[in-house]
């Protein structure tokens, strides 16, 4: 199944925009990335081929998730059963609908405003400040875990490496700007504590990957560029800046660029999101809520119920913090509380799946393999230090 080359999407041949240039055929999932790769590559000889049979609307895997939240909604106001869900699910698109339409925005605006020689040069190189740079932006980041989905997967078409991309998915949900503020306010110094952990998960992991990627364990990102020796992103931006002419038809444009990149964004990432708020919400609404406090005391046993209930449960940063909290409050298992944070993105369906389809799929696996004994490590010392 050929991967379309901005995107990097798998597709079906049979449904793909296709385009042929110098006796080479390319796939795309729709025209967008069709069109920007002929920008992007200076074609001026492309034949383009559209499908001869447009998806089915009903076939679409957007469309069939919000079918099936509409549907489920509207049945919960006639079976009492449903109505704890509803209220489940209602209550996390309230928290997280700003972020996802944060993340989407700022991901067209990365689309495209940001060279790809920018991120290439900043989140691609081999070498520790990589790591680093990828662990700053995402702390400068202001959304939550499904909101940074969108400006991941910009950042991996813009050339990022998958160790960088990594570390943002892992530092972004719990030691952004944001979530520091609530965790200070929630658990005091301690949630320092959770910041730090999270940041040296995240820095860790991209350490491993980086030697991972060394020995061939996991894929390259082909959307990295060689950059030139010597190449500045400050001078090329002042001078990008100096030759912008701010206009009514350049604002147009721009609006359209921005919009045309983060609806294609969506069609990514957007039924991955529904589908896990649909999961999410069952979970929130069904299990009991004295099961926690008895299962997630501050044992062993209790830190591999906390991981496995996170894998489920965990939706967004900041819907989780509360309920992390409510955990460390019943049980004062601080260490709990960061499995339960930190190793819900970690091993997240939804994370996975997106690093499975878009990025690679040795990524995906190795994402919870390096991740998940770090997070129990350091969630069982904190219960021995902080109980």
């Amino acid at each position: 199944m050929p991967k379309d080359p901005i995107c990097g999407m798998s597709i079906n041949s049979k449904s793909a925009v296709k385009v042929i240039s110098g006796g080479k055929e390319y796939f795309f999932c729709s025209n967008h990335c069709k069109d920007k790769f002929i920008k992007q590559k200076g074609i001026i000889d492309a034949k383009v081929c559209q499908p001869q049979k447009s998806t089915v609307f009903f076939k679409d895997k957007l469309f069939i998730v919000i079918a099936l939240s509409s549907l489920l909604v509207i049945v919960s106001f006639f079976l009492p059963f449903f109505m704890p869900w509803r209220q489940a699910f209602l209550g996390y698109l309230k928290v997280i609908w700003w972020a996802i339409f944060l993340g989407l925005l700022l991901g067209g605006i990365i689309d495209y405003y940001v060279p790809q020689e920018y991120i290439s040069k900043v989140l691609s190189q081999r070498r520790p400040r990589t790591i680093f740079n990828a662990v700053f932006l995402g702390f400068l980041m202001s959304a939550c875990s499904h909101g940074i989905l969108a400006l991941s997967m910009q950042l991996h078409k813009k050339g990022a490496s998958n160790p960088a991309l990594v570390s943002f998915l892992l530092a972004s949900p719990w030691a952004n700007f944001t979530i520091t503020v609530m965790l200070i306010s929630l658990f005091g110094l301690k949630g320092l504590f959770i910041i730090l952990s999270a940041l040296a998960v995240a820095i860790n992991t991209g350490f491993i990957f980086m030697f991972l990627e060394k020995i061939g364990l996991i894929e390259k990102n082909t959307h990295t560029i060689e950059i030139e020796e010597g190449f500045s992103v400050f001078a090329d931006f002042k001078k990008r800046a100096k030759n912008y002419s701010f206009n009514l038809d350049t604002i147009n444009a721009d609006l359209k660029g921005i919009m045309a990149g983060a609806w294609g964004l969506s069609e990514m990432i957007l039924w991955w999101v529904i589908l896990g708020i649909l999961i999410a919400s069952f979970a929130g609404a069904y299990i009991p809520v004295h099961f926690f406090h008895r299962f997630m005391g501050p044992t062993f046993f209790g830190l591999l119920v906390t991981l496995a209930l996170a894998t489920v449960i965990e939706v967004c940063s900041e819907g989780s913090s509360p309920l992390a909290f409510e955990i460390y409050k019943r049980t004062g298992a601080l260490g709990n509380s960061f499995v339960f944070l930190m190793a819900g993105v970690a091993t997240d369906y939804t994370e996975i799946g997106l690093l499975w389809l878009n990025v690679g799929r040795r990524v995906a696996i190795w994402m919870p393999i390096v991740t998940v004994p770090q997070i129990i490590v350091i969630g069982y010392l904190a219960n021995i230090i902080f109980t």
